[in-house]
């Protein structure tokens, strides 16, 4: 699939949300990442639906990307697909019924995804494959915006990409944390998809300008 990159709204300035959004998107962003935390499965707390569905009555046609961080994620999947996301990803430790929990997300029209932490095998997703259009590998552990990239999480990307290529299916490979120009292109690469980037981009004085090298890394991997 196409490359796409995706700022983690957990990075931005919370005092003009709104405006932030406007602006990496004017800048050339493809998705936008909207990580949900609950303080209990992961130690911060963050946004809830009613963010979700104020941005969406201004972002009419963005595509949000939903990351829930949460324990349980079965109380809170209706009330973001009521919000129109269109990624809704679950992480496999944070519930007992994870083949439920995907169908719950695909059930309302929202493509699903499931998320693995950096010490979850990726063998974890394999008989959950079938059911999902997502499946994002956790590149820092969850919980907290500017981590160091674990570069373990590369042989996972790779991993990923060949069951899935394997099997034949149409499922995105996703990464998420520490993404940033240095590294986005090697895992381009290992078969990564969809790259989400926080601190590197909301962090910069120019976001065109980040997001212009991150996409000239990428391009150079084609």
């Amino acid at each position: 699939m196409q490359p796409l990159i995706a700022p983690s709204i957990l990075a931005a300035d919370f005092n003009c949300l709104g405006e932030e959004i406007q602006s990496v998107l004017d800048a050339g962003a493809d998705v936008i990442h909207f990580d949900v935390m609950d303080n209990h499965f992961v130690p911060n707390l963050s946004f809830g639906p009613m963010v979700l569905e104020s941005l969406r009555r201004r972002f009419s046609s963005a595509p949000f990307d939903v990351h829930l961080m949460v324990e349980p994620v079965e109380a809170l999947i209706d009330s973001f697909c009521a919000c129109d996301a269109t990624y809704i990803t679950i992480h496999c430790e944070a519930t007992r019924h994870p083949h439920a929990a995907l169908n719950r997300i695909r059930s309302n029209g929202v493509k699903a995804g499931l998320a693995l932490n950096p010490g979850t095998p990726v063998s974890t997703a394999y008989s959950l494959i079938d059911g999902i259009d997502l499946l994002l590998i956790m590149s820092v552990n969850p919980g907290f915006g500017g981590q160091t990239f674990i570069p373990d999480a590369l042989d996972r990307v790779a991993e990923a990409r060949r069951f899935v290529d394997a099997r034949g299916l149409e499922v995105a490979i996703e990464i998420d944390g520490g993404i940033s120009a240095d590294n986005i292109g090697i895992a381009r690469r290992g078969g990564a998809d969809i790259f989400v980037a926080g601190s590197s981009i909301f962090g910069s004085a120019d976001y065109a300008d980040v997001i212009a090298k991150m996409r000239s890394e990428i391009e150079s991997i084609a």
